[in-house]
């Protein structure tokens, strides 16, 4: 893979945390303009990423004030937070704790675990301003993200570990390990349950994005 592969990638996994990040006004914005559909349609092509026709339609050109963020923050907190508990957990220890047939705990389940000491050793800590496991989604694809652009040639940042320290030593090597230990052990079964659960179509969209790149 070259360069720009890495940093098409790169980018597909940033749009991808934003998609799953709790919406604000930034994503309210991109999803209005059509900013956000353009931005997929660009990476899909870039990598082959097949993905539904009509992505972006359902939310796009709604001019009033607040009318696009008004449809996604009750859905996002339905879908991914919910009360008492949300319609698709968003953290990869509920999923494997599922699998492995025991009771999930949020921080302290074996695969939560895993991805903390993961991102530790990338040199990653709590994203500032987040007081939740480090293997909710878009975490997750924040640490690809990272990985890609240092495969890319991206200096690391302070107290990061040179490519030679990173788990498997290198940034591709690390890349790859962590998309098949664990980006691809769940997030294909989450973005299949958005799809089927989302009541509005931006999620439906952005389950579709993250499903055809994890497959990737």
């Amino acid at each position: 893979m070259n360069d720009v592969d890495w940093g098409v990638r790169a980018a597909a996994w940033e749009l991808a945390a934003f998609s799953f990040r709790y919406p604000g006004a930034e994503l309210e914005g991109a999803v209005a303009s059509g900013e956000w559909a353009a931005a997929a349609r660009e990476i899909a092509g870039a990598l082959g990423l097949a993905l539904p026709e009509g992505l972006g339609e359902g939310l796009s050109g709604r001019s009033g004030p607040g009318d696009v963020l008004h449809a996604l923050r009750p859905e996002a907190t339905r879908l991914f937070v919910g009360a008492p508990e949300p319609a698709v957990s968003p953290y990869e220890g509920v999923w494997r704790a599922a699998d492995d047939g025991v009771q999930a705990l949020l921080f302290v389940n074996p695969h939560s675990m895993e991805v903390e000491r993961f991102m530790r050793s990338c040199g990653l800590g709590r994203p500032e301003g987040t007081n939740e496991p480090l293997d909710h989604v878009a975490t997750e694809c924040e640490l690809l993200e990272h990985l890609a652009l240092r495969a890319a040639g991206a200096e690391p940042p302070e107290g990061a570990p040179a490519g030679s320290g990173l788990p498997g030593g290198s940034p591709a090597a690390a890349y790859g390990a962590f998309l098949e230990e664990h980006a691809r052990a769940w997030m294909p079964r989450f973005a299949e349950a958005v799809a089927a659960e989302s009541r509005i179509p931006f999620y439906c969209d952005a389950a579709a994005f993250l499903g055809a790149l994890v497959a990737r």
